[in-house]
């Protein structure tokens, strides 16, 4: 994808891509306006781009349907899991208690504890390479 280099902190840059996947032909011939139509990245910047240059950035979508998966997917998951785990399972211990306030609690609990551990591991998931997107290299300057 081709993007244009916003803003440069360190070893990141913040990266202005166009939101389609790929370069059009106008892009290619530097007539196109990436800057009012895109979505904004952080990306490491491997070449060294520096502010307002036009840079390729390599954007694996396998990592961002890993991510889509674990991050709003699994979340979800939970909460219907201690859904019915609370139904079926805490009734047992909590006889005097309602099984729809049981259900709703288990549910709850369970989604918060997916919450804590998508959270720690999408810490995780930023410092690695292989799941940020790259700047390959500088188009123009």
């Amino acid at each position: 994808m081709v993007g244009i280099v916003k803003s440069v902190e360190g070893s990141t840059a913040k990266v202005l891509v166009e939101a389609g996947a790929g370069c059009c032909d106008q892009c290619q011939k530097g007539a196109c306006d990436i800057s009012t139509r895109g979505v904004e990245t952080e990306a490491f910047n491997l070449a060294r781009a520096k502010v307002g240059q036009k840079v390729n950035v390599d954007m694996k979508t396998v990592t961002y349907l890993k991510g889509a998966i674990i991050f709003y997917v699994l979340p979800v998951f939970a909460l219907f899991i201690g859904a019915i785990l609370g139904w079926d399972y805490l009734p047992v211990y909590f006889r005097t208690v309602d099984p729809n306030l049981l259900s709703a609690g288990g549910g709850f609990s369970l989604l918060l504890i997916s919450l804590v551990f998508v959270k720690v591991l999408s810490g995780r998931m930023e410092k690695k390479t292989e799941h940020r997107s790259v700047i390959e290299s500088v188009i123009e300057e």
